[in-house]
Parts: C-alpha cells; structure tokens; sequence
C-alpha cells in the first residue's frame, strides 16, 4: 500500500523545485515508489567545496529537499503541511563527480512527526552519506 496522500507524477513532483533551493542544486526527482522517493543532483561546481569534493551542506541540502517533499506528499495539502525539525548525517565517503541519487523512506508517518532515512549513494552505487530527517506536521 501506498504512503502518498494522492497519485503524483514526477511532472507533478518536479514542479516544486521552481524558484528554490532544489533548482539551484540542479535536483531532480527520478523515481516515486510505494514508499520512496528518488532524485539524482550533480556534483558539479554548485555542489563542491574548495578541494573539489561534494559539499557536505550539498549532501544536506538534497537529504531534507527529498525527505520535506516526500512528507508533504503524504499528508492532505489542504489542512497540512510538513517542515524540518531536526537533520542529521553521516557523510562516509568522498564524491568528485557524476551524479549522486538520495533515496528517501519512511521511518516512522505519525499525525504529528514523521522520520525519513534519506541514503545518498554515487554512481558506483557505494553509500556517501546517510541522514535522517524528522519532520513536524502542523496545520496549514
């Protein structure tokens, strides 16, 4: 079964990256599962500190873009929504180039919080970061 509170289309979902943060990063939403969330940024000059690795703000950034979509997506727009509480994350391996794919899912969806692990792996598929991310659900 389904978290969503509707049917979403990546077109839909990639609608709410206009004018913000996830534009500027270059994210984009790939994939919607029965309970994850999917999208890809570059790590490219907008994403990199100094030395050239992907910035750990970089990785953050992508980690709460996902997971703060991913909660509003299941909770009715019209009464609800979702913003972050609290961000964590572990960073375990450096990134120069190509793209990274974050991968959201639920940890726990209650009425007043919820918890989304966010994985963020490079293209040879090894792990680089892992966060989690909670959530508050207020009223709109």
């Amino acid at each position: 079964m389904a978290i969503w509170f509707r049917d979403f289309t990546l077109d839909e979902i990639n609608a709410l990256n206009e004018g913000n943060l996830g534009r500027h990063l270059g994210i984009e939403f790939t994939g919607i599962g029965s309970d994850t969330l999917t999208a890809v940024m570059p790590v490219e000059g907008r994403t990199k500190q100094p030395t050239g690795l992907l910035h750990g703000g970089a990785s953050l950034a992508l980690a709460e873009h996902i997971g703060s979509v991913a909660a509003n997506l299941c909770v009715d727009p019209k009464g609800k929504t979702c913003v972050g509480q609290e961000i964590n994350a572990n960073h375990l391996r450096g990134v120069r180039s190509g793209m990274v794919t974050g991968v959201a899912r639920p940890v726990h969806l209650g009425s007043r919080s919820q918890v989304w692990e966010i994985r963020i792996s490079a293209e040879d598929g090894k792990l680089v970061c892992i966060s989690r991310l909670t959530m508050a659900v207020i009223d709109r």
